[in-house]
C-alpha cells in the first residue's frame, strides 16, 4: 500500500501548521525588537545632541530591556524538541533525611512558583503529600505557558541542600536531597494511546488536616498502568471525576516521557554514549552554611546570593544549561 501523501495525512498537516505558527511568532518577535532598537537609537542620538540627561537615562533603560528580551529570544532558538514550546509537569520528591528533606521540597516548590510568577506563568498544584511533621513529601504541579518545558528541562535531576537545620536542637549542619522530575504537559493535540484494559483505578478518601473541611467522600483517584507499573494519583479536587481526568492527564505525560526516554537511550546506544540517569546524578548544590553559594555541577555556573535563587532567580542556570546542551548536540 502506498504511503499517504502530505495532504492525506491530517496529523502531519497539523504538525506543519503548528511549526509554521511558531516560526511566524519568532519572526514577528524579532521584527518588534528590531523596530524598538531603531527607535531607541534615534532617541539616544537626539538626547546626545540636546544634552538631555533624562532622555539618556530613558534610552539606557530601554537598551537594558532590549538586552533581556534578546537574551530570551536567543534561548528560544535553541528549543528543538517537539514539546519544548509547551507547558510542563514538575514533580518534586523528598530524598532520605526525613523532615529536613521534606522541608527542602517545600523550599523548592516556593522557588519554582516564584520563578513562574516572574515569567507570568500559570501554576496549578495537581497532587501533594504533606510531610509527617513539616514540609512536603512530594508534590506535582502543572506550569502552563509558552516554552515552559523547554526551559524547565534544565531542572531535571537531584538538588542538594546544605544548611544548619532548623529542626536540629544542636544546630548541626545537614545535607538533604530532593529530586525534580520534568514532564511535557500533554494537551489535546498530543495523542497518547492508553488501553482501558491496562488500567487499575482505585478511589479513596482524600487526606487532609481534619475538621469540618475534611473530605468525607472517596473522591481521590489512583491509577495504575499495569504494563509499565506507573502509578499516578490526584486528590486536590473535590470531585472524583475531576481528579480522574487530572490523573489521566498525568498518566499520559508519564507514558510520553517514558517513550521519549526510550528514544534517547536508543540514540545514545547508537552513538556509544553513556547516559546520565537517575537519582544519583546531582545537578546543583545550594549551600547556606558555612558560606552562601549555589553551584550547578553540569555547567559550573555559580551564584553567591542564595536568597535570590530561592526567590526564583534561576534563569542563569537555565540559560547555561540550554547553551551547553546546544553545543553538545552540535547546534
Amino acid at each position: 500500500m502506498a504511503e499517504p501523501s502530505f495532504w492525506e495525512d491530517p496529523g502531519r498537516a497539523q504538525e506543519v501548521t503548528r511549526e509554521m505558527a511558531v516560526l511566524r511568532d519568532q519572526i514577528s518577535g524579532w521584527a518588534v525588537l528590531d523596530a524598538r532598537a531603531a527607535d531607541v537609537a534615534v532617541l539616544l542620538e537626539l538626547a546626545e545632541e540636546e544634552e538631555d540627561d533624562e532622555a539618556v537615562r530613558e534610552a539606557a533603560a530601554e537598551i537594558a530591556g532590549l538586552a533581556r528580551e534578546v537574551a530570551i529570544r536567543e534561548l528560544e532558538v535553541l528549543f528543538s524538541g517537539p514539546y519544548d514550546r509547551g507547558g510542563a509537569i514538575l514533580s518534586l520528591h523528598a530524598g532520605a533525611g526525613g523532615t529536613e528533606a521534606q522541608d527542602w521540597v517545600e523550599m523548592l516548590l516556593r522557588m519554582y512558583t516564584r520563578w513562574a510568577d516572574r515569567h507570568r506563568l500559570r501554576v496549578e498544584i495537581l497532587d501533594q503529600l504533606p510531610g509527617d511533621e513539616a514540609g512536603i513529601k512530594n508534590v506535582t504541579l502543572a506550569v502552563e505557558g509558552p516554552n515552559v518545558y523547554g526551559y524547565l528541562q534544565a531542572e531535571k535531576g537531584v538538588h542538594r541542600l546544605v544548611r544548619i537545620s532548623p529542626f536540629d536542637a544542636s544546630s548541626r549542619r545537614h545535607t538533604s536531597f530532593a529530586s525534580v522530575e520534568v514532564l511535557p504537559l500533554v494537551d489535546d493535540k498530543v495523542e497518547v494511546a492508553v488501553n482501558p484494559d491496562d488500567l487499575k483505578i482505585d478511589t479513596y478518601r482524600s487526606g487532609g488536616a481534619g475538621g469540618q473541611h475534611v473530605n468525607k467522600t472517596d473522591s481521590a483517584v489512583r491509577i495504575t498502568h499495569l504494563p509499565t507499573g506507573i502509578v499516578v494519583t490526584c486528590q486536590n479536587e473535590r470531585s472524583q471525576i475531576a481528579n480522574r481526568l487530572t490523573a489521566m492527564r498525568l498518566l499520559q505525560a508519564r507514558l510520553l516521557d517514558l517513550e521519549l526516554k526510550k528514544r534517547e537511550e536508543e540514540l545514545a546506544r547508537l552513538r556509544g554514549e553513556q547516559m546520565e540517569i537517575g537519582w544519583g546524578s546531582q545537578i546543583r548544590s545550594y549551600v547556606f552554611q558555612p558560606y552562601s553559594l549555589v553551584k550547578d555541577h553540569r555547567t559550573g555556573v555559580e551564584v553567591g546570593n542564595v536568597q535570590a535563587v530561592m526567590d526564583g532567580e534561576i534563569d542563569a542556570f537555565i540559560a547555561a544549561y540550554l547553551q551547553d546542551k546546544a553545543r553538545r548536540e552540535g547546534r
